[in-house]
Formats: C-alpha cells, sequence, structure tokens
C-alpha cells in the first residue's frame, strides 16, 4: 500500500524584517508557510532596492503594518506550487509582479488598461487571496509589501503575481526589469507612445528616469532633456540618450521657464520621474501648448495631492499616470526579458551596486543618500 505524498511545508530561513517605519532592517529567522491554492513559494535568488521601497518604508501613513518584509523588484526559482497551480513547475525562473495579471476581470480582458480588478496593487500587507500572511515569526504574523516581500530568502507570491522567464537570464540584471527599468521603458513606449523626432524632458535621472530616456532615444526623438539636482547624473545620462542636462541649482528662475526657453515654447513630452507632486505642475508647464503630455510615474513621497492651474489643461496639454509602464505583467514583460537577451535594451548599467544580503541596510542607506542608481541584494546560494 503507497504512502500519501506529502506536500510542502513551512520553511524557516532568514528575511530583513523592518519592526517599524524607517527603522533598521534586523535579519530574523521567519517561517514561510507553503503555497496554499495558486501560490507558488519562491527561493529569491536576487532582488533590488527600488525608490518606493524606501518611501513606504519611512512613512508614518501605516504604523500598524509592522513588523513587515519589505522588496518586491526581484528574481527567483519556483521551490513548490500550491493546488490548482498549472503554469509553474518546481525550478522555473521567475519575476515577481507587483501588480498581478487575472486575465479574466473587466480590466484584464479590456485590453486598454494593465489594471487588475483581483490582483492589483495590494495595500493592506496580506495576500489578496485570504487577506492573510504568509511569513511569522514565533508565531506572530509579519506583514507582506506589494503581495511580493522579496527581502525574504523565499516568498510566497500569487501564481498571477509572477511570470516565468528564460533560464538563460541573468538573475542579477533581469530583476531590474519586475519594476524600475520596464516602468520607465513603458512610460516612454506604451503611455507616451513617444513619436520620432520629438522633444523631451525628464525630471529626476534614476533608473526609472534614465530608462525613459533609453526609451526616447530608441524611438528617435530628436532632443532628450534630462533634469536633476546631482551633477553627476550627467555623464551617465548620456550614455542612455541625454542630449541636454539642467541642474535646477544653476538657475535662479524656474525650471518650467528654463525648458521652455531651449524648446521654443515647450517639449512635446515630460515625464516625472521624482515622486514629488510638486513636480508635476512644473512638468505640465514644461510642455508645449496644444499636444504637450506629461507623464507622472514617480511614487510620491508625501503630500499626494496634485494641483495644477486649469489653464494648462485647458491648452491642450495632458497629465497621464503610469504604473508599471502601462505593461500587462505576465503577457508583456517576457517580451523586454527576450529584448534584453537580444541587446536591443541596456539594463546592466543600472545596476551600481553588488551587496549580500548582509549589507541590505547599507542599501537603504545609499538609496537615501541619493548614492545609487540601483543596489541589487544577492541572497545566499546555499540558503
Amino acid at each position: 500500500m503507497s504512502s500519501p505524498v506529502e506536500g510542502p511545508s513551512v520553511i524557516t530561513c532568514r528575511a530583513a524584517v523592518a519592526w517599524g517605519p524607517g527603522k533598521p532592517l534586523v535579519l530574523e529567522e521567519v517561517q514561510v508557510d507553503p503555497p496554499k491554492a495558486m501560490e507558488i513559494r519562491i527561493k529569491v535568488v536576487c532582488t533590488s532596492l527600488c525608490r518606493s521601497d524606501v518611501t513606504q518604508w519611512e512613512s508614518m501613513a501605516q504604523p500598524d503594518l509592522f513588523p513587515r518584509i519589505f522588496g518586491h523588484e526581484a528574481s527567483g526559482i519556483v521551490e513548490s506550487v500550491g493546488e490548482g497551480v498549472s503554469e509553474f513547475e518546481v525550478g522555473d525562473h521567475v519575476l515577481t509582479l507587483f501588480i498581478g495579471e487575472c486575465t479574466r476581470c473587466k480590466q484584464c480582458v479590456s485590453g486598454k488598461s494593465n489594471m487588475c480588478q483581483v490582483l492589483g496593487l495590494e495595500r493592506k500587507g496580506v495576500m489578496h487571496s485570504d487577506q492573510k500572511t504568509r511569513f511569522s515569526i514565533k508565531g506572530k504574523p509579519v506583514y507582506h509589501y506589494c503581495a511580493v516581500s522579496s527581502f525574504s530568502e523565499y516568498t510566497v507570491v500569487h501564481s498571477g503575481c509572477a511570470v516565468k522567464i528564460s533560464a538563460t537570464a541573468p538573475m542579477e540584471k533581469i530583476c531590474l526589469l519586475s519594476c524600475g527599468a520596464a516602468a520607465g521603458l513603458g512610460a516612454a513606449w506604451k503611455v507616451a507612445d513617444i513619436s520620432e523626432g520629438s522633444t523631451v524632458v525628464i525630471f529626476g535621472l534614476g533608473s526609472v528616469g534614465l530608462s525613459v530616456a533609453q526609451g526616447a532615444k530608441l524611438r528617435g526623438a530628436h532632443r532628450i532633456i534630462g533634469v536633476d539636482t546631482n551633477p553627476e547624473k550627467c555623464e551617465k545620462g548620456k550614455s542612455f540618450g541625454i542630449t541636454d542636462f539642467i541642474n535646477p541649482n544653476d538657475h535662479d528662475e524656474p525650471i518650467q521657464q528654463v525648458v521652455k526657453r531651449m524648446t521654443d515654447g515647450g517639449a512635446d513630452y515630460a515625464f516625472e520621474c521624482i515622486g514629488d507632486t510638486s513636480m508635476i505642475s512644473a512638468a505640465l508647464q514644461s510642455c508645449c501648448d496644444g499636444w504637450g503630455l506629461t507623464v507622472t510615474l514617480g511614487v510620491p513621497k508625501s503630500k499626494p495631492e496634485v494641483s495644477a492651474h486649469y489653464a494648462l489643461l485647458l491648452s491642450g496639454r495632458t497629465l497621464k499616470g503610469s504604473l508599471l509602464g502601462g505593461w500587462k505583467p505576465k503577457t508583456e514583460l517576457p517580451q523586454l526579458v527576450d529584448k534584453y537577451l537580444q541587446k536591443g535594451i541596456e539594463i546592466d548599467a543600472l545596476v551600481s551596486h553588488n551587496l549580500p544580503f548582509e549589507d541590505i541596510n547599507t542599501a537603504f542607506n545609499l538609496m537615501r543618500e541619493g548614492k545609487c542608481l540601483r543596489c541589487v541584494i544577492h541572497m545566499p546560494k546555499s540558503s
């Protein structure tokens, strides 16, 4: 008589746990539950630090969602699968997705959006399916972030919040396509649909802004103006397509006036990549009358409300938001991975630091001090 097949069990591993807003992360032993129905458990290989991780870690808006495990931009290998999962097998290489794609809801089938009514952006620190956590320390729950929580050696995600990728893709590079690099490229290609010969201005030359610049360059934009207070971004920007650099600290007049003078009345496209809602009005004013388009894709650190004079819109300008660059995560991100493997897009130069998991607080400090683009955190291979 055959014995019953046992399913996956609880895993004890290390995770970087935030015990309170802005408090240094602590490497703790956590228990990670087996995947439930339509979930997969992933061994995280590499995870990069995104500005939104830092913003939410510092924020006092949700003090009850601690202890918490941040991280959402990651690559890994499927360790086990839950009931009903058919698209993944143990050993598959995957990217995590901070917004999922169920493929069945109104938004998913519309062909007009990358939003998902079932697996949209998760803000409560729990799993989409049962509103519970899969992490715990000594029996007490530890909250998730964006239903991913990749600052852990193992994590559990809904199968709709991961996408299978080529096993030949380098994990330490390709993880950037699960958020930052994809967000910038998509903002340029899908959301703005930049036209050849156009003029573009980009506010903020972090990894997202540089990816926007790369997308604009590949679309044949004639002039790509980068705006940043860090003078070191000038040289870095050139390699991604920046043709002109403006440091607001070098000018006594509003930056939008500088841009308008440089562009004979305003750029065709403006991108706000800082996460500062006060800059959205400046970006709108940097665009030309009639058809100027401003795309905002930065996550605000404070003051989420947007304020702009109605005349900016009345004169024909458009303001659009962008999440993950408009990409449908499961059906379209694999195309970006393939494009990278074919050397059609640059990702490697966005990685400024490679750090071991033990140095994750160093990564946070580098981001806060503006001394990095993307810090890629490498998990122990033996975990």
